[in-house]
């Protein structure tokens, strides 16, 4: 999830080679990067918001928790398996038919998402979102990127990136102040806002921007991407079904199957001569440690941002006008100290600011672990500091990430590196909603115990009207326990990122920044 540029929890990979001139003459580049914005928003809006949506989503189509975590986790699997065949399209077709193709998709996705009568049908048209979503990530920046010339490429993006970064700040507030004040029900709303915006950047791009000539004849992975799909499809429904009804009998077979799998994509990507994913760069141990690192981490925010707004909402009683203020900080220290952070990190290597600001994160959700142990259930003063904290965190990480994972590679490899890394981060947040929602569940029964079956709700289910006052204690217990082991997991995670970045990762002054140096010394 790293590139150059990155916006909140997520960035997007450049893709092909970028030309000397530009395909847009200058009058009609503002429509290109307006596009840009509001397709970028799409994706972010509906990302941010969806945790703060998930208890109203719940109680509306009357969905357990494993149809909770698919809802978010079947956008996530096809985004994450098809990004890079979505940047490859690019190159193909040209940026802008496939940038339209990929909003058109996302947002007649979204419609049926806001139409959707059942937690099955929601999930299977979130997983077309990804898809569309897959095409339409890499071609926001890209398009920018080839619109634009050198010497204005720089501030495009950073435009671009700051009203990302607004949006993906702004949007859980707006949402929750539009379902505390309608209820539950008006969550469909937050997909269906993907339709006027996305018709208007689509009417832009047809309208006010010519076509570009494609890049390469690439071939598409469509084999790699399905194998993929059904790999990490597995694993995450095995970790999923652990908290499932029917006690995980699918599980342990689900979990073989992925892995064997995974194996069989293995083996398929290095016999291909135009991979998805080149695999032989992991030889380079500065980029698989900056990998490995990126999946701990992510992992760990994932799991995090998903279950904690439902904690607080379902399990504490907050509203989600309240929770929406979630990702501020997170958005608004990553767009505030980012290019410090870079420039710092040019000048001493991004080894110790990545693991540095890992350990950073890892002090945050260790004291969201204690904050749930020891029962404060209070937003302002308990999880609003600690989400700093986190944010601060991710600042530190979120460029040096980048610069490392695109300085291990050869110039030639910096784009197939920065989709690697993107797609590695989406397969890292994959599997923690899967996997964590199950050791949420395990925890959550096991200190119920035989309370358990009582009328209570499940993890993250918010209490039925007019349950008794000490089976409504108990789910509280049991809800702040079961989070609480998600937290402490997540800590050791980013404490193990820390590691592996400090002893894989370049702790050198870059080129750049050296000759910089020389020049004022």
């Amino acid at each position: 999830m790293h590139t150059p540029t990155k916006v909140g929890t997520g960035a997007v990979p450049l893709t092909g080679s970028l030309p000397a001139d530009t395909f847009c003459p200058q009058a009609q580049r503002r429509f290109v990067l307006i596009a840009a914005i509001l397709a970028s928003a799409l994706g972010f809006i509906d990302g941010s918001v969806l945790a703060i949506a998930t208890p109203a989503i719940r109680v509306d189509l009357g969905a357990s928790l494993a149809e909770a975590q698919w809802i978010s986790n079947a956008y996530a699997l096809t985004l994450s398996a098809l990004i890079l065949v979505g940047g490859a399209a690019g190159d193909r077709f040209g940026l802008r038919h496939s940038f339209v193709a990929g909003i058109v998709l996302f947002i007649a996705a979204s419609l049926a998402c806001a139409l959707a009568p059942n937690p099955a049908g929601l999930i299977a048209f979130r997983a077309i979102q990804g898809v569309g979503a897959a095409i339409m990530v890499p071609g926001s920046l890209a398009i920018i990127a080839k619109a634009y010339p050198k010497k204005e490429r720089g501030r495009a993006i950073g435009i671009w990136a700051a009203a990302s970064a607004l949006t993906t700040a702004l949007g859980p507030v707006l949402g929750g102040f539009v379902l505390s004040a309608f209820g539950d029900g008006i969550w469909r709303a937050i997909f269906a806002i993907n339709l006027p915006l996305g018709l208007i950047s689509v009417y832009l791009l047809l309208a006010k921007v010519p076509a570009d000539a494609p890049v390469e004849k690439r071939s598409l992975d469509l084999g790699g991407a399905a194998l993929a799909i059904l790999a990490f499809g597995a694993l995450a429904y095995g970790l999923t079904s652990i908290s499932g009804d029917g006690e995980g009998l699918m599980s342990g077979p689900s979990i073989a199957a992925g892995a064997v799998l995974l194996v069989v994509f293995i083996v398929f990507e290095r016999r291909r001569r135009e991979p998805m994913i080149d695999l032989s760069l992991f030889r380079i141990g500065a980029f698989a440690g900056a990998n490995v690192a990126t999946f701990f981490l992510y992992f760990a925010l994932s799991a995090n941002l998903f279950y904690l707004p439902m904690l607080m909402i379902a399990g504490w009683g907050l509203s989600a006008a309240e929770v929406g203020f979630i990702f501020l900080p997170l958005s608004a220290l990553i767009a505030v100290l980012s290019g410090p952070v870079g420039q710092w990190s040019d000048r001493i290597g991004p080894r110790f600011p990545i693991a540095s600001g890992s350990l950073v994160v890892a002090l945050a959700f260790a004291g969201l672990a204690l904050l749930a142990y020891w029962g404060i259930h209070n937003f302002w003063i308990g999880v609003f500091p600690l989400m700093a904290l986190m944010g601060l965190g991710m600042a530190l990480v979120v460029s040096p990430l980048s610069t490392a994972v695109m300085t291990a590679v050869e110039d030639k490899d910096t784009g197939a590196a920065s989709g690697i890394n993107n797609a590695v981060s989406r397969i890292g947040g994959l599997i923690a909603v899967a996997a964590m929602g199950s050791l949420a569940a395990w925890v959550y029964a096991g200190v119920l115990g035989t309370a358990a079956g009582s009328g209570i709700p499940g993890f993250g289910e918010p209490p039925p009207a007019g349950l008794a006052p000490g089976l409504d204690a108990a789910r509280l217990a049991a809800s702040d326990a079961a989070f609480a082991a998600v937290a402490a997991v997540t800590a050791v995670l980013c404490l193990l990122s820390a590691i592996a970045a400090w002893t894989t990762v370049s702790g050198e002054r870059l080129p750049w920044a050296r000759d910089t140096a020389n020049q004022h010394g």
